[in-house]
């Protein structure tokens, strides 16, 4: 099971970079990228919609299921 994270792909189709987006939904660059790297375990919901929000797109927007 592999859990693909296409947050690059968002931020580039709303012109946000990282920073931005990190400052706005409150958490560190550094664990920003760590969730865009695909190197998490885990994401809390409250970090999803407020990035959900932020970015105006839902969570299958960002997340992939590929086999």
């Amino acid at each position: 099971m592999a859990i693909i994270v296409n947050l690059d792909i968002i931020l580039a189709k709303k012109k946000m970079t990282s920073l931005e987006l990190a400052q706005k939904i409150g958490i560190t660059t550094a664990n920003l990228s760590i969730l865009k790297t695909n190197k998490c375990k885990a994401i809390r919901f409250s970090t999803l919609d407020k990035i959900c929000e932020v970015l105006e797109c839902t969570p299958g927007d960002i997340l992939e299921y590929r086999k």
